[in-house]
């Protein structure tokens, strides 16, 4: 069945290679052949991880504006289409605190009725991005900007919560900050104290409860234990309110084509945060180690994107939000045993039985819970240990960390990823073009009378646009030789300008009377080196050497054939 499957497949690709994915990026019978070793611990993971998704996905739906109902239909629709499309065996999908951040605005200006139009809408983009397979570009994100973005996020999703703690709600779209600090000061007490006191049972519950087994759903625990006191003991408080007892049924969202325009910006955000964070979800699972030890293996990031577009896509027809991949509810996963995509499946089937037998209870629970399992998460996002290291690893690192940090919190999570990403770009383009050198060496063998006419330069390192313009500066202040010799053996990378700025050197080294040897030009050098007009600015084509002992005796005969020329003209002039 497989070869049959395979060939079909390939057949749906030679006929429309456009638009669709290659047929390695399309579901197939491999993806559960470790099935029949692997199903009871898929089982129980998907299980684990069902108990740990319900209070986040509830929780998340409410924080981004779009209310409990669609953060649970977000985590079984998504769930369940990521896992059979995406491109990792252990991935878990689903609403999470990131795209919460970027949502909780766009709800807030342009209303509810648009989540679900750009969670369709950005799940086409992310699909077409899979098919062009663009998936390997989240390799070129450094570790010190998704290390900022990641704390960036936490704080937000922590000031984000403060109106729901304190069951003081402000006007939505604010800035996370502000509205953090306008809520706590408008805040009623002592109606605001139970709130609080809610917000820290939660917390208190969810760091006991790992320390006397690690395997028990703090969360779930934490949110029951709130909710059965406030039943209890009668408290008024604002709670998640009536859930349907059933999943809608799929439809498009209702589109109003005067809108479109404006909600390019916003499609391309989500798309662009999904992407990123599922990616590197992927990524991170592919090396977490399981409980017998063994890593999942790695993973196809063009098939991951496609899984993610399709997971939105549908998520949005029945109602949804844009989702993702989430590493929380990913690395539960991996550690209670899941190998393969049966696991998010099963999360998916245990948060259905949820919505259909228990929306009633579910109904009951206080939002200020919601709000302590969120801030307890976000406090787990920003990992001190983690800070430490980067801060102390070098001063260009730990300047672009603070600085996307501090971005992703004051003004955008996307901005924070290009300016961080631009910040690490000229550091590092600055510490390689510190890199490239220019060093005057001796001359080889004995000394002789004519050496001090003789310059021997060695070019080190890369010559490239960063560090073209000083190293031509360097050779050209060269005074009081004859001869200049250049060892091009040591420079590890040469391109078009550092080419061209060697080229215009030798040129006007040679219009002074200075003769250029140059030495050691490495093979793959030689092309673009040849290319640019190099060579031809040389006095002559054997001015090109492979031993440095051969040009720099081409040099010294070189200087005592002029010295001897310029005797004997000299003698001619003498002359009556």
């Amino acid at each position: 069945m497989a070869p049959d499957a395979v060939s079909w497949r390939e057949r749906v690709w030679s006929v429309a290679r456009g638009p669709l994915p290659r047929p390695e990026d399309l579901p197939s019978r491999a993806d559960y052949a470790e099935l029949p070793r692997t199903w009871r611990g898929d089982l129980v993971a998907g299980v684990t991880v069902g108990v740990v998704a319900l209070p986040l996905a509830l929780a998340f739906g409410v924080s981004a504006g779009v209310g409990a109902e669609a953060g649970l239909i977000t985590a079984i629709i998504a769930g369940v289409c990521a896992a059979v499309f995406g491109g990792s065996n252990v991935q878990v999908s689903g609403p999470t605190g990131a795209m919460v951040v970027v949502l909780a605005p766009i709800v807030a200006s342009s209303g509810v009725g648009t989540v679900a139009l750009l969670s369709v809408l950005a799940g086409v983009v992310l699909f077409l991005l899979g098919a062009a397979r663009v998936g390997r570009a989240v390799g070129y994100i450094p570790w010190p900007v998704i290390e900022g973005f990641t704390a960036g996020i936490g704080v937000i999703i922590f000031l984000q919560q403060v109106p729901s703690a304190l069951s003081s709600p402000v006007a939505p779209g604010a800035n996370a900050l502000t509205a953090a600090v306008e809520s706590a000061a408008r805040a009623h007490w002592p109606s605001a104290g139970v709130s609080a006191a809610m917000v820290l049972l939660v917390a208190v519950v969810m760091i006991a409860v790992p320390r006397v087994h690690r395997a028990l759903p703090a969360g779930l625990i934490a949110i029951a234990a709130v909710t059965t006191a406030v039943a209890v003991f009668d408290v008024a408080t604002p709670v998640i309110g009536a859930l349907p007892s059933r999943l809608p049924a799929p439809h498009l969202p209702a589109v109003e084509w005067t809108q479109l325009p404006g909600l390019t910006g916003a499609v391309l955000a989500i798309a662009a945060l999904a992407a990123i964070e599922s990616l590197l979800s992927a990524r991170v699972a592919s090396t977490m180690p399981g409980p017998s030890g063994e890593t999942t293996g790695p993973f196809n990031a063009d098939r991951e994107l496609v899984g993610q577009g399709v997971a939105s896509i549908a998520a949005g027809m029945f109602g949804g939000m844009p989702a993702t991949g989430a590493i929380a509810r990913t690395a539960v996963n991996v550690r209670s045993g899941g190998r393969t995509r049966v696991a998010a499946i099963v999360h998916s089937i245990v948060l259905v039985i949820v919505v259909y037998a228990a929306s009633t209870v579910v109904g009951r629970i206080p939002l200020a819970a919601l709000a302590g399992v969120l801030m307890v998460t976000a406090a787990r996002m920003v990992s001190p240990s983690v800070i430490r290291r980067i801060l102390r690893s070098t001063r260009s690192d730990a300047l672009t960390f603070v600085a996307t940090a501090i971005i992703t919190v004051s003004f955008d999570l996307i901005v924070a990823i290009e300016i961080g990403i631009a910040c690490a770009a000229l550091l590092t383009l600055r510490k390689f073009a510190g890199m490239g050198a220019v060093r005057r060496e001796r001359l080889p063998g004995a000394p002789q009378s004519c050496d001090d006419q003789i310059a021997l330069l060695r070019l080190d390192g890369l010559m490239f646009f960063g560090a073209a313009d000083r190293i031509q500066q360097e050779l050209t202040t060269i005074r009081g030789v004859k001869v200049i010799v250049l060892r091009l053996s040591q420079v590890q990378y040469v391109d078009a300008t550092g080419a061209q700025a060697l080229a215009e050197t030798v040129q006007a080294l040679e219009r002074q009377g200075v003769t250029v040897l140059l030495k050691g030009i490495r093979p793959e050098h030689l092309p673009v080196i040849s290319r640019v007009g190099v060579l031809e600015h040389l006095r002559h084509e054997r001015h090109l050497f492979t031993s440095l002992d051969a040009a720099v005796a081409h040099a010294r005969e070189h200087v005592r054939r002029s010295a001897h020329e310029n005797a004997t003209n000299g003698r001619d002039d003498a002359r009556p």
